[in-house]
């Protein structure tokens, strides 16, 4: 296949409006879209502009056709005297537009007849390229509004995204808060429930007071003054002062917790009052102990620059519960003293027989009410035989004691008539039972005659007594005993006698002596045997008392007592010729 050729002389710019002519009317005629037309046109009317600037005659060749050109039109311009135009290579195609439609081999496209022709047809071309641009513009305009929505909505994304993130953040940070302050009411409720436990175990009112400053300072007060109106407190221990402050008298006056501070603290259920002199610089507050009656008042210095609601609450309510407390140990104190009185009235001075050494202890438990109902007694009948008598009231208290009294008072009455130990049990068992039915008791007595090497003696559910003979061997009487005093039977008690003769010991003790909770009695019945047994008869008939305690020491090697310990030692001796 051939080309085909175009050659066009362009001296003048007559000759290159006809050459452009006849390009535009190639491409024209190939169906070549406008755009690529415009463009390809344009590029060459600039080439035929500087081949015109430049001078000299130009030959312009068209190739369209054969293997080389097929599918494009290829413009090429060289000067026509053979030579190199400038800025221009020669024999080298400047410019190509595709042609859809070739023309076939050997034709030639239609020319336009003129240049005005061509110009007109030039127009066209640049009203569909315009047509084009606009339609381009209206895209990109459609576009440019597509993409300010699409920001439009991405901005109202972030927006929401950034509003649901704060809300989180606030949701996470109420949850926070909300978590701490229950952690902070549960942590004031154990403090509160732990501190009630702690001041309402004791029963005396300076350990009371030392528990409770213990627990508040230096967490919840700086420092803390008890105001308690029966009394002054003033010992370094609970460290309140003589002089009160006006919150304090207030608190006292009205009943109600007052809060003392340069700012109101808005505290619930307490009143403000201007900052107190003892206190000026942080805040004071002062809370009534009050029970059934008003018994002083409580004031605390914070520790810090306030009170914070919560701990408030919590102070006033472990200050009421501090009032229970202090009372309970007043009113304890005051039975105890008065129960004490009067069992130690009940414990008379021991007699001096003939022939018999005796010496007693009692000891009252160091927990609970202190106050039992063991007692011990000795005394001497008409005949000058002597009863050697101890006993124990079950339960503590006032109510323990005066039963005792009336047991030892009874007991002594009805020896008067020269009863046998079993027959004096046996009364008082059934007196017992009428006057006290739910009161029960245990008692030992054993009679010693004036020159009789036998002891008569009766058991009513009591702790086996313990005897060392002359030889320094130890035995325990035990004999089977009678039942318990008072309890609902019928209940006749049996004498029983053994030997004790000069230099032999008799020791009769309450259960407080040798039971503990954890071991039992027997274990505690060994040790005093033990104890007895270390005793020789010089050290006895020396000095009694001093035996006594030497019997005490290894059983009361622990200093607690939860219960009364009784003991009475009686000792033999060489009864003296008449």
């Amino acid at each position: 296949m051939t080309d085909d050729t175009d050659v066009w002389k362009i001296a003048s710019a007559a000759d290159a409006a006809r050459a452009r002519a006849a390009a535009a009317g190639i491409v024209v005629a190939a169906g070549t879209p406008a755009l690529d037309r415009a463009r390809f046109l344009t590029s060459l009317s600039a080439r035929l502009r500087n081949c015109l600037d430049q001078g000299g005659t130009w030959e312009l060749r068209l190739l369209t056709g054969g293997t080389e050109h097929e599918g494009r039109l290829d413009v090429r311009l060289r000067p026509f005297d053979g030579g190199t135009a400038q800025n221009e290579p020669a024999c080298e195609p400047v410019l190509s537009c595709p042609l859809p439609n070739p023309p076939a081999p050997g034709g030639r496209a239609g020319r336009p007849t003129s240049p005005s022709r061509a110009l007109l047809s030039a127009d066209e071309d640049t009203a569909a390229v315009l047509r084009l641009l606009d339609e381009q513009e209206r895209l990109v305009q459609l576009h440019r509004e597509e993409l300010h929505q699409t920001n439009q909505g991405v901005l109202a994304l972030h927006s929401d995204l950034e509003a649901a993130a704060l809300a989180q953040r606030e949701l996470l940070e109420a949850e926070r808060s909300a978590r701490a302050e229950v952690e902070r009411a549960r942590r004031l409720l154990n403090f509160l429930a732990d501190a009630s436990a702690a001041i309402t175990s004791s029963l005396s009112p300076t350990e009371v007071l030392r528990r409770l400053t213990d627990l508040l300072v230096p967490e919840y007060a700086a420092r803390l003054d008890v105001w308690l109106f029966d009394e002054e407190q003033g010992d370094e221990e609970t460290g309140p002062v003589q002089e009160h402050s006006r919150a304090a008298v207030v608190a006292a006056r009205t009943g109600r917790p007052q809060h003392a501070a340069a700012h109101p603290g808005n505290l619930p259920g307490t009143d403000d009052l201007p900052p107190a002199a003892m206190s000026p610089d942080r805040p004071l507050l002062a809370i009534p102990l009050i029970t059934h009656r008003l018994l002083g008042v409580l004031t605390l210095i914070a520790p810090g620059p306030r009170f914070d609601a919560d701990t408030c609450l919590m102070l006033v309510e472990l200050g009421r519960r501090a009032g229970v407390a202090l009372d309970n140990a007043r009113r304890y104190e005051q039975h105890r003293d008065t129960a004490e009185a009067l069992q130690r009235a009940q414990l008379t001075e021991l007699p001096d027989p003939d022939g018999l050494l005796l010496a007693a202890r009692y000891l009252p438990a160091t927990q609970g009410m202190n106050i039992g109902g063991d007692w011990y007694d000795a005394f001497l009948q008409p005949d000058g035989s002597l009863l050697a008598v101890i006993g124990d009231v079950t339960g503590h208290g006032m109510h323990a004691a005066v039963v005792m009294g009336q047991l030892r008072t009874a007991l002594r009455a009805y020896a008067v008539e020269d009863n046998s130990p079993a027959e004096i049990l046996t009364r008082l068992h059934r007196m017992l039972r009428h006057l006290q039915p739910q009161l029960y008791a245990t008692a030992m007595i054993a009679r010693f005659r004036p020159g009789d090497p036998e002891v008569v003696w009766a058991s009513a559910g009591h702790p086996p007594a313990v005897v060392r003979d002359a030889d320094g061997s130890v035995r325990i009487l035990d004999d089977a005993p009678g039942v318990m005093l008072g309890i609902p039977i019928a209940f006749t008690y049996a004498d029983h006698v053994t030997r004790l003769p000069a230099g032999s010991s008799l020791v009769l003790y309450t259960d407080g002596l040798v039971e503990r909770r954890a071991h039992g009695i027997d274990p505690g019945i060994e040790r005093l045997r033990q104890a007895l047994a270390g005793l020789s008869t010089p050290e006895l008939e020396q000095d009694l008392d001093a035996a006594a305690e030497a019997l005490l020491k290894p059983l009361m090697h622990d200093s607690e007592r939860d219960d009364d310990v009784c003991l009475l030692l009686c000792h033999t001796v060489t009864y003296p010729a008449s």
